[in-house]
């Protein structure tokens, strides 16, 4: 997820939009990766970085709440709140990197939810996967890196929250559980059967007192490092 910046768009923010230059934090994480990567230069493995990049503004072109908008593997998505619009451009990102790239695996980072922060606090991220291989492999390299991260669940009854009555879904889940059906939300962009992990960093990209923390760039390095072996 790259944000560059986050007003909120329509449903503007009324708190912390000063600190929404972090809203790019996925992003940064994985540019940090494809230099590390780059300089590696790991044998047996292909990896393809990929950033969804753009602002969420107020303008005469922007979304507003009760927009449909169709994603680029066709699915419909009713706009409830402009300020869930990370997951609008990571649609479409996702779909990039399991059709046209044809990943055998996909991770995906971003500073999606305040309720993961709420859940996991600003040093934890939460890692949302049906794959338990994958779901191990990144606590393994969770644990050497020391990006923290903790396995969430993905409960699929949670997905009748995400129901439009005039699209396939809604980019808003109820006031409950905000980062399951976030996650929830992402999983209409991959293939069912395609190792896909999505990690939420949005507590610990950024620390109060010191700034941007570059957390999850040594995870995603030593994942795909790992995956040539």
């Amino acid at each position: 997820k790259g944000l560059l910046f986050d007003t909120g768009g329509y449903n503007i923010k009324t708190s912390m939009m000063e600190l929404m230059k972090f809203d790019c934090g996925g992003a940064a994480a994985v540019l940090g990766a494809a230099r590390a990567v780059g300089d590696m230069q790991p044998e047996g493995v292909e990896a393809h970085f990929i950033v969804a990049a753009c602002e969420n503004m107020i303008s005469g072109r922007a979304v507003v709440p009760s927009d449909v908008l169709t994603a680029s593997n066709g699915k419909t998505i009713e706009v409830l709140n402009t300020d869930a619009e990370g997951r609008l451009t990571l649609a479409d990102a996702l779909v990039y990197a399991d059709k046209e790239l044809g990943c055998e695996s996909i991770i995906e980072l971003s500073t999606l939810t305040g309720a993961c922060m709420i859940s996991l606090g600003k040093k934890i991220c939460g890692v949302w996967t049906d794959d338990d291989d994958l779901a191990k492999s990144l606590e393994d390299v969770s644990k050497v890196t020391g990006d923290k991260s903790w396995r969430m669940p993905l409960a699929k009854e949670y997905n009748e929250l995400l129901k439009s009555k005039i699209a396939d879904i809604s980019n808003l889940g109820g006031p409950y559980g905000g980062a399951i059906t976030a996650a929830l939300f992402l999983q209409n962009f991959v293939s069912k059967k395609k190792p896909f992990a999505h990690l939420d960093i949005a507590g610990p990209v950024w620390d109060d007192k010191t700034g941007a923390t570059g957390f999850g760039s040594k995870l995603v390095s030593e994942w795909v490092r790992r995956q040539g072996q």
